[in-house]
């Protein structure tokens, strides 16, 4: 159901939107205003009425207003005849063009039914400065004015002009825009005054400029005249004789001429006034010789004076020359030769055109002047202005001359004088625009007779300018003006030289620039030393050509990360800058700024970091670190060389595994003689091996044992042999058994340990056999004492006590008649080999 109405409803939509369409193409609504073009920002007031009926509105229609998009609030009333009525007023219309739509609104939605166009402007402005002119070919009047101040809506223009007869009519009207016509010969009354005027009018009103009246052909524009020829008068060279002729048109009028001509060095036009036209000749003086001019005329009636006539195609004629007249301005430069001789450089200017009385064919110098009976030998003749040449010793004056076609100018006097005059006392440079320089010194205590002034332009690269000098005849003058080759931005070395009667002073000098700007670069940074706290920057000086002024000063800028920028201004005679109070190991960002008095160039920027430690401080620490390495090395080094320092920290510690008391026979030994060379010489006893074979009481040995291998040092080693090789009653199986023990003396039934004794003698040493003594108790380990014998050993023999051999062994074998009284304990011994003997 609910699917069904909103169905319906837009359906009745659709239709109210198709109705209201026809009902608007069939003109159910209206629009009237008082005028659709009104003043820009004056009120406008509008009203829409609506026929319901013809629109098929349903109930009463409700109006609103739009201009353009921007909706207007009305007034609405109903109207006669079932209508509806609104009205809107617009209080201030500030649009060039807009529309203004009348809309009914029904149900929601909103339907245009009537528009109206306005459009806004102004009146038209009066138009001014009309002038007119007649052209004598066609006869046609052509005026021209000025438009005022645009209106902003479609203007028409007209010219009218009235007769005698007083009717106005319309005499042209300019095409596209333009702000002249031309009246045609048809609406003209020649040699009768008319009155001529312009109307401007578009729908908000009508303006006109004033009114002119004249004569036709008083204003007449008439053709130029036309000079035929151009000649100088024979005898008077500086004058010359033009003629001409008039236009066909203007031969019956009265005519008043004007002449004007200029030179080559003339920087305007010089006008010869008051010729007659009918004359058509003129005689003019006060040329200059050998020079070109350009040559022009034109006409105009002289009564009643019209306008002037286009001047005449120019026409070009050159004078007379003559022999050049006045004096050459010099300067030059000495300096002696190996031979005793004078170098000179002579510089001389080119005379003015006034003087050159035409074009110079070339210069000569002369050591004397010329006669008229001789001429006197050339030193110099060249075609430009300056000339080198070398004159003998003594040689003080020179004389210089200028030729051309008509003849030679007199000879100037040249004298060398020497550089030994007192110097300027102050020298100033001023600009007087871009391409000029004042100079201004002060005028010195003697009276000068004449000053040079020279400039250079400085350059990183050297070059000389020949023409960059002038002389300043009058003595008097403190002031010069510099106009020739100076140009902006660059710099200038000037120098000023005072002559006196008998010599040249000591110059002055100064720089100076015509206009100054920004340098066009800025130097280079570049780091020179860094430390924690400190950073030393330095630049080159920036080029000469690219200053393009002096240098006042640098700024260096500086900042970090976390703080703001820091500057400094630096001298510019400086080249190096320190930026103090750094934080260490940190980023910084440097640039500098070069400034003059026409501006500031900032250069790159240089990137930099603090370091963590000074100079200092890393010398110290580098210091401190070899230090502490030499230390090393020397206690290396004493460790490995003395034997005192190595025993007292790395001790000789025996090994018992490999000492001879270590290696244990497991049975009892037979007794083994030593045997030694009858014939060898007595000498030290090396005892080599001791091998100890002790039994307890109740024990019985191991089954088998291995002696361990002696050998002598020196002699051929005697191996050992078994003691005993018998089995023992009651252990079979064994191959080896005990002997019977030896007793101590006493018959105690103690254990008896033996020891094999190699011995020999150290070469080198003096010979002392050892003497071992053995005692065994059941208490006491082996005690034994080596001592020397009177005599060398021949075998191993114990010699026996006193009374004290033991029961068992054999009769050969003896003690020491008495014991000694003290035996130190025997631990290990092994002399010549690793072990030592310990207590």
């Amino acid at each position: 159901m609910a699917r069904c109405s909103a169905g319906t409803s837009f359906l009745l939509q659709l239709s109210l939107l198709l109705l209201l369409q026809l009902a608007g193409t069939l003109g159910c609504a209206s629009v009237a205003v008082d005028s659709t073009i009104v003043p820009l920002g004056s009120a406008v007031t509008a009203s829409c009425t609506v026929q319901s009926e013809l629109c098929h509105v349903l109930e009463p229609a409700k109006i609103t207003w739009m201009l353009n998009n921007e909706p207007l609030a009305g007034r609405q009333q109903q109207g006669p005849g079932g209508t509806e009525v609104s009205n809107v007023t617009v209080a201030q219309f500030s649009r060039r063009q807009a529309r203004l739509w009348c809309c009914v609104e029904w149900n929601g939605t909103r339907q245009r039914v009537a528009m109206v166009e306005i459009r806004a402007g102004y009146p038209p402005a009066k138009p001014f400065n009309l002038s007119c002119s007649l052209n004598l070919t066609d006869y046609g009047l052509t005026c021209q004015w000025q438009q005022g101040a645009p209106s902003l809506l479609p203007t028409s223009v007209e010219l009218k002009c009235a007769g005698s007869r007083g009717q106005a009519v319309t005499g042209c009207r300019p095409a596209g825009g333009r702000s002249y016509c031309t009246v045609p010969r048809r609406l003209l009354q020649l040699y009768r005054h008319m009155e001529l005027w312009v109307t401007a009018s578009n729908a908000l009103g009508t303006a006109e400029s004033q009114h002119l009246r004249l004569d036709p052909m008083d204003v007449a524009k008439l053709d130029p005249p036309v000079l035929q020829s151009i000649e100088s008068i024979p005898f008077q060279t500086d004058c010359i004789s033009l003629t001409w002729h008039v236009a066909p048109s203007t031969s019956h009028m009265e005519l008043e001429c004007e002449l004007r001509y200029q030179g080559p060095e003339d920087p305007v036009w010089l006008v010869v006034p008051g010729l007659s036209g009918q004359a058509g000749r003129s005689r003019r003086c006060g040329f200059l010789f050998g020079t070109r001019y350009l040559f022009q005329l034109r006409c105009r009636r002289s009564s009643p004076r019209g306008f002037w006539s286009d001047w005449s195609p120019a026409s070009s004629y050159t004078t007379h020359e003559r022999a050049p007249t006045g004096k050459l301005d010099a300067w030059w430069s000495t300096q002696l030769a190996k031979g005793g001789g004078l170098e000179v450089q002579l510089l001389w200017k080119a005379p003015r055109q006034r003087e050159a009385n035409g074009k110079v064919l070339g210069y000569r110098v002369t050591l004397s002047p010329r006669r008229r009976s001789r001429d006197p030998a050339s030193i110099c003749n060249t075609t430009h202005t300056q000339c080198n040449f070398s004159l003998p010793a003594g040689t003080r004056r020179l004389y210089l001359s200028a030729y051309n076609a008509a003849g030679e100018s007199a000879a100037t006097e040249v004298i060398l004088l020497e550089r030994k005059g007192q110097p300027l006392a102050g020298l100033q440079v001023v600009p007087r625009g871009e391409h000029s320089l004042w100079v201004h010194w002060q005028a010195p205590l003697s009276p000068a007779t004449a000053y040079v002034l020279e400039w250079q332009r400085v350059s990183s690269e050297p070059s000389l300018c020949r023409s960059c000098w002038q002389l300043e005849r009058d003595g008097a003058t403190t002031t010069a003006l510099i106009q020739d080759g100076i140009e902006p931005f660059q710099r200038y070395n000037i120098s000023l030289y005072p002559l006196y009667k008998d010599a040249i002073g000591v110059p002055v000098h100064t720089t100076a620039y015509s206009k100054q700007k920004a340098p066009s670069s800025a130097p280079k940074l570049h780091l020179r030393s860094i430390s924690k706290t400190e950073a030393e920057l330095c630049w080159d000086p920036v080029p000469v050509e690219m200053q393009n002024g002096f240098i006042t000063s640098y700024t260096i800028f500086w900042a970090n990360s976390t703080t703001d920028v820091s500057s400094a201004v630096v001298s510019p005679s400086l080249s190096s800058f320190v930026m103090r109070e750094l934080k260490p190991s940190t980023l910084y960002k440097v640039h500098i700024m070069a400034s003059t008095a026409g501006g500031s160039t900032n250069g790159t920027s240089l990137t930099l970091m603090t370091t963590v430690l000074d100079d200092v401080e890393i010398q110290f620490l580098f210091l401190t670190l070899g230090l502490v390495f030499v230390l090393l090395i020397l206690l290396l080094i004493c460790f490995q060389k003395n034997g005192r320092v190595k025993q007292q920290f790395w001790p000789s510690v025996p090994d018992p595994a490999n000492s001879s008391l270590g290696k244990w026979v497991p049975a009892e030994l037979q007794e083994e003689p030593l045997q030694l060379p009858t014939a060898r010489e007595p000498g030290p006893a090396t005892i080599s091996t001791v091998t100890v074979l002790e039994k307890a009481a109740g024990k019985q040995p191991p089954a088998r044992s291995k002696e361990p291998a002696s050998v002598s040092r020196g002699t051929v080693p005697t191996l050992p042999q078994p003691y005993v090789r018998q089995e023992a009653p009651g252990t079979p199986g064994h191959g080896w058994a005990a002997p019977e023990p030896c007793r101590a003396p006493g018959g105690s039934g103690e254990t008896i340990q033996y020891a094999r004794v190699v011995a020999d003698g150290y070469k080198g040493q003096q010979h002392v056999p050892p003497r071992l003594y053995l005692r065994s108790s059941s208490t006491q380990p082996l005690l034994a004492e080596a001592s020397p014998s009177p005599k060398p050993y021949e075998n191993l023999a114990f010699h026996r006590f006193p009374g004290t051999a033991p029961h068992g062994c054999p009769a050969d074998e003896g003690w020491p008649e008495e014991p000694p009284a003290t035996f130190p304990l025997l631990q290990g011994l092994r002399i010549g080999g690793a072990e030592e003997l310990h207590d």
